[in-house]
């Protein structure tokens, strides 16, 4: 995991790969975490580890599992953030088959003149001796950088609250694998220019506006895999 120095209040990269633990285990729906810089940040280090985790099996042969986090940092030296989404299916045969849907979505917002980034987005699906099984893992990871440091408004919290219950909403979806995925980025959609739209009322907020150059950049990284 390379550190990135991001100038300028330019966004961080992030990578998209397959990672694997041995276990799973089976995840039931996440929750909204809003944290503060002040909460979250150490010595003007801001650190998040989120992610979703879905396991079928003949005993639990639907699953679906969805975290949404949102970590708010403020000014920082430096960050690393990882954000995971992993699905498997196991054991299931074509006559009775599973299917195992995990998604993650990482909001961080931070500001800095230079900040050093270590970002990570993972996603990884598999079908082990499951015949006919369905597996899905998206990861979604949304970083906010800005010439100065903001909180998000009770009003956008409230919008990202109700954008979390949709996302939760597609654990009693029967549609198509093809639809949930369509579905999640409409979800992820809607999450990028709320944060856009919030980050850029900030910015002109602010009494010394910084240059075009530095203004706010809301980057959001996508991975999807399938078994």
């Amino acid at each position: 995991m390379k550190t990135e120095k991001i100038t300028r209040h330019r966004a961080a990269t992030a990578r998209g790969g397959m990672l694997r633990y041995g276990v799973l285990a089976s995840a039931c729906l996440g929750t909204l975490v809003l944290a503060t810089g002040a909460a979250q940040a150490f010595a003007g280090v801001g650190v998040a580890a989120d992610g979703a985790h879905a396991l079928a099996n003949p005993g639990h042969r639907d699953v679906f599992s969805a975290s949404f986090d949102v970590h708010q940092y403020g000014e920082v030296l430096a960050g690393s953030v990882r954000n995971q989404a992993e699905a498997e299916s196991i054991g299931c045969s074509d006559r009775s088959p599973c299917r195992s849907i995990a998604l993650s979505f990482q909001i961080v917002t931070m500001a800095g003149e230079q900040v050093h980034l270590n970002a990570l987005n993972l996603s990884s699906a598999e079908n082990v001796h499951c015949d006919g099984c369905e597996t899905l893992a998206g990861a979604y990871q949304f970083v906010v950088s800005t010439p100065v440091a903001f909180t998000l408004s009770p009003q956008a919290q409230a919008q990202l609250q109700h954008i979390h219950a949709e996302l939760n909403a597609l654990s009693t979806s029967h549609a198509s694998i093809a639809q949930i995925k369509a579905d999640a980025d409409a979800l992820a959609a809607q999450v990028t220019a709320l944060l856009r739209t919030a980050s850029a009322a900030a910015a002109a907020g602010h009494a010394q506006p910084a240059a075009k150059s530095d203004d706010p950049l809301v980057t959001m990284h996508r991975v999807f895999h399938q078994g």
